[in-house]
C-alpha cells in the first residue's frame, strides 16, 4: 500500500466531512504496517538508548511515516474502549470502584447518551455479547423493542423516517438494567452519576456533534422538544462550548432515585433496579412518552412500554481459521452476514495476498455482496417468520455459495439463495432507498476476565428527531426502510408489534475455549462490511489490535438497497488506498468511488497478545477513545 502525501490528506480535509473533522488532527494517514528505516536509525547504540539524537522524541530519528494514530492501551485489571472519552473515563471509574464490565457498560451507554447524543440513548435498541470469565460461557442480550401496535403500515416513509410516528418502543434501558442485574455489582445511581452531571452541568460538544446538529436543523427544529435542548435561543450550539441537557439529566436522576427509595425501604439490589426499571417502562416516563405520543399523533402508547422485554438469546457463530466467532442472533441481521463472510473467504488463503491487491481486495467484496443478498433475503423478527439461521451459517451453504465467485471478475448484486421451502421472491416494491443509520460500540474487559461488547443505536442519527416530551430522550427510528423491508411480502416489512432488524453486532473471539478478543462498530449498512475486514486483519494478516482497527477498508452500498435483486452496487474505497488498487478493480468491473481516507466504520476493539496481556485499540475514524489501568 502506498502512502498518501500530506498535502492530499490536507485537501481531502478541507471538503469538511464530519468525519473528516474528527481526525483534525492527525498529521499524516496512517500505513498498514510499520514503514523501515536504516538499520543505524532502528537500533541505536546501547550507550545512547533514549537520550540525545536517540531518544524517541528527537528530529534526527522521527519516523518517516506512522503505523497508527493511537497507541494501543494497555490494562492488566481492566479496559475500556468507547465512542467517546468522557465515555471510556466514565466505565474505568466504575471499574476502578470495584465494578465489572456490566457496570462499566451501563455507565459509558448512560455518559454516551449526553456527549454522543445522535448515535444512542436510554430509549433506543442495541445487542451485548457477555464472555463469563469464570465459565467461559458466552450470552447474547437484545434490548430491542418492537414497533408500537397501532402503526399503520401505509405510514408514508418519511412519517417513518422522522418524527412521533417514526418512534420504536424503547430498548436500551431495559438492556441497561439486565446487564447490571446479571452482571453488575454497584449501584444504578453510582452508575448513572457521571451522566447526569454532564448532562446537569455540560460538558464540552464535540465538533462532529455540533456540525451534526447544525446538519440536521431542519428537521430537530421541527420538534419544540428537541429545539429547546440542541437550539437553545434558536441557535445551534457552538463546537467545544458548554453543552447541557437538563430535562435528560432530571430523568437519569429519577431513576437513580426510584432505586434508592426502593432499597431505602428495604429492597435487595434487585428490587432496587426493578425499581428503576418499572420507573421507566410503567412509571412516570412511560406516561411522559404516552403523553406526548398521543398529543403529537405518534402509536407509541404505555401499553408498548410495559409489555417489552429485553431478552437473553443464544448467539450465532462459526469457526474461522480455527478460532471461534461469537455474533449477536436475529433481530440483528449482522451476526449471520459476519458468519457467511468469514465462511465464503475461509475458500481462499487471503493472508497470503498483499492487503491492498486488487485481488485481495476483490475477493472480500464479493463475499460482502453474496451474504448481503442471503442474509437480507431471509432474515427477519423470528416471531414474524422462522429464518433458516443454522443453513445459512454453515460451512456447506458457503462453498455452495462461493462458486458464484469469479476471482477476476465481479458479479451483478445477485438474488439470495433458495433454501428449502423458501419463500417466493418479494416483487411489490414500495419505493424509496435505505436510510443510513448511525451507532455506537463499546467493548470492555475486567479483572476476573469478564468481557462485554455492546453495540446501541438511535437508528438513524438522533433517531426519532423528536425528544419525547420532558424526558430529554430520543426514541429510535427503526421503522425506516433499511431496518424494514420495501417489500410488503417480506416478513421484515413494518407493522406493528414487529421488532425491526438491527445491524448491530458486538463479537466476542475464542481461541480453544479461551478470550481472544472483544469489538464492534457503528455503521449502519458497514457494520458487517467493517467487522469481516477487521477480523481478517487480526486472524489472516496477524496485524495488533490498533494497526488492524487503522487499516484502510472498503464498503458496498446498493441502490435502492441490499434487499433488491440487482440492484447497483458501488465498492467504496478509503482514499488511503493506492490508484493501482483502484484502477485494477475497476479493471474486474467494479464501479468504484473513493471516500475520505478514514470513512467507513469506528472499531473499538480488545485483544489477548500472544502473551496472554489485553491490549485495547479504538479507532481514529471517529472520537472513540480506549482506556485501562
Amino acid at each position: 500500500m502506498t502512502m498518501e502525501p500530506l498535502s492530499k490528506e490536507v485537501s481531502e480535509r478541507s471538503k469538511l466531512g464530519r468525519r473528516e473533522i474528527l481526525i483534525g488532527g492527525l498529521s499524516v494517514a496512517v500505513a498498514a504496517g510499520v514503514a523501515t528505516r536504516p538499520a543505524s536509525a532502528q537500533v541505536p547504540a546501547v550507550g545512547e538508548a533514549g537520550v540525545g539524537r536517540q531518544a524517541p522524541d528527537a528530529p534526527a530519528t522521527g519516523a518517516s511515516t506512522v503505523a497508527q494514530h493511537r497507541v494501543e492501551v494497555a490494562g492488566p485489571n481492566g479496559l475500556v474502549a468507547a465512542g467517546h472519552p468522557l465515555a471510556s473515563m466514565a466505565g474505568l471509574r466504575m471499574l476502578m470502584q470495584g465494578g465489572t464490565a456490566a457496570d462499566a457498560a451501563v455507565a459509558v451507554m448512560a455518559v454516551l447518551n449526553v456527549v454522543e447524543p445522535w448515535a444512542s440513548g436510554a430509549a433506543g435498541n442495541g445487542f451485548a455479547t457477555c464472555f463469563e470469565g469464570k465459565t467461559g460461557k458466552i450470552t447474547a442480550l437484545a434490548f430491542a423493542g418492537a414497533a408500537p401496535r397501532l402503526l399503520e403500515d401505509t405510514a408514508s416513509a418519511a412519517d417513518l423516517t422522522a418524527g412521533p410516528k417514526a418512534v420504536v418502543t424503547p430498548g436500551a434501558f431495559g438492556g441497561w438494567i439486565e446487564l447490571a442485574r446479571r452482571y453488575g455489582k454497584l449501584p444504578l445511581s453510582v452508575l448513572l452519576e457521571p451522566a447526569i452531571g454532564y448532562a446537569r452541568d455540560g460538558h464540552p460538544l464535540d465538533p462532529s456533534i455540533a456540525q451534526s446538529i447544525v446538519r440536521q436543523q431542519a428537521r430537530l427544529t421541527q420538534y419544540p422538544t428537541t429545539a429547546a435542548i440542541y437550539f437553545p435561543g434558536g441557535n445551534p450550539p457552538a463546537a467545544r462550548a458548554m453543552f447541557k441537557n437538563l430535562p435528560l439529566a432530571r430523568s437519569f436522576q429519577a431513576l437513580a432515585d426510584a432505586e434508592t427509595a426502593a432499597i431505602k425501604g428495604g429492597a435487595s439490589r434487585d428490587g432496587g433496579l426493578t425499581a428503576a426499571y418499572d420507573h421507566f417502562y410503567s412509571g412516570p416516563i412511560a406516561r411522559e412518552m404516552d403523553r406526548f405520543s398521543r398529543a403529537n399523533g405518534g402509536w407509541l402508547r404505555l401499553d408498548d412500554m410495559r409489555s417489552y422485554k429485553p431478552k437473553w438469546v443464544e448467539p450465532v457463530s462459526t469457526n474461522y481459521r480455527g478460532l471461534d466467532v461469537i455474533c449477536s442472533p436475529l433481530t440483528s441481521r449482522t451476526g449471520i452476514e459476519t458468519c457467511e463472510q468469514l465462511n465464503l473467504l475461509e475458500g481462499f488463503d487471503i493472508g497470503a495476498m498483499p492487503a491492498d491487491s486488487p485481488r485481495a481486495l476483490h475477493l472480500i467484496a464479493e463475499c460482502i455482496k453474496i451474504a448481503k443478498a442471503d442474509v437480507y433475503r431471509y432474515a427477519a423478527d423470528p416471531a414474524s417468520a422462522p429464518a433458516p439461521v443454522s443453513t445459512l451459517i454453515s460451512k456447506e451453504f458457503a462453498n455452495q455459495r462461493r462458486r458464484l465467485i469469479n476471482p477476476a471478475r465481479t458479479i451483478p448484486f445477485p438474488a439470495g439463495a433458495d433454501i428449502g421451502n423458501a419463500r417466493s421472491p418479494v416483487l411489490s416494491f414500495r419505493g424509496g432507498r435505505s436510510v443510513p443509520g448511525d451507532t455506537t460500540n463499546i467493548s470492555i474487559t475486567d479483572s476476573d476476565g469478564n468481557a462485554i461488547g455492546v453495540t446501541t443505536t438511535l437508528g438513524g442519527g438522533f433517531g426519532a428527531n423528536v425528544i419525547m416530551g420532558d424526558t430529554g430522550l430520543f426514541c429510535n427510528n427503526g421503522l425506516r426502510e433499511g431496518s424494514t423491508a420495501p417489500y410488503r411480502e417480506h416478513p421484515n416489512f413494518v407493522k406493528g408489534g414487529r421488532v425491526p432488524l438491527l445491524g448491530n453486532c458486538p463479537t466476542i473471539v475464542l481461541d480453544k475455549g479461551q478470550f481472544k478478543m472483544v469489538f464492534g462498530t457503528p455503521g449502519g449498512e458497514t457494520i458487517g462490511q467493517t467487522q469481516f475486514q477487521y477480523l481478517v486483519n487480526v486472524i489472516d494478516r496477524g496485524l495488533p489490535v490498533q494497526a488492524a482497527i487503522e487499516a484502510p477498508r472498503l464498503a458496498l452500498d446498493a441502490d435502492p438497497g441490499f434487499y433488491t435483486p440487482g440492484a447497483a452496487i458501488t465498492l467504496q474505497l478509503e482514499s488511503r488506498f493506492s490508484a493501482d488498487s483502484s484502477a485494477g478493480l475497476r479493471a474486474m468491473g467494479h464501479n468504484v468511488r473513493s471516500v475520505g481516507p478514514y470513512a467507513i466504520g469506528s472499531i473499538q476493539a480488545i485483544l489477548q497478545s500472544q502473551h496472554g496481556t489485553r491490549l485495547a485499540g479504538s479507532d481514529p475514524r471517529r472520537m472513540g477513545y480506549a482506556v485501562g489501568y
